[in-house]
């Protein structure tokens, strides 16, 4: 993808992510990949804030002798995740506009 993600679309989609279901930092970072171009350096600074934040908990879980860290969406994250859905949809809607001109209910 030509774009950049920003730090707050970054937040919105790991939140999504996780949203469905709880995963692994490995398991994370390839469904993003199949979005954006990120690192696992770029990730997992954004699970830490994240969890800072309260939106994120984690828990570990033992695979073939080794525990593995799975991130968990909080009851404050899936608020959050909310909000940034209902913020994306509004400013999805005005680039489409600008982009494809589209009439003023978003059509193109």
């Amino acid at each position: 993808m030509g774009f950049q993600v920003g730090s707050t679309l970054l937040d919105a989609c790991v939140l999504a992510v996780l949203s469905r279901e709880d995963a692994y930092g490995y398991v994370l970072t390839q469904t993003m990949r199949a979005v954006t171009d990120i690192s696992e350096s770029t990730l997992y600074p954004v699970l830490r804030r994240l969890q800072k934040d309260g939106y994120l908990t984690t828990y570990d879980q033992p695979y073939q002798g080794r525990n593995r860290r799975y991130y968990a969406i909080t009851d404050a994250g899936r608020k959050k995740f909310e909000g940034y859905k209902e913020d994306w949809i509004r400013y999805k809607t005005q680039v489409d506009k600008l982009l494809c001109g589209g009439d003023d209910d978003g059509q193109v």
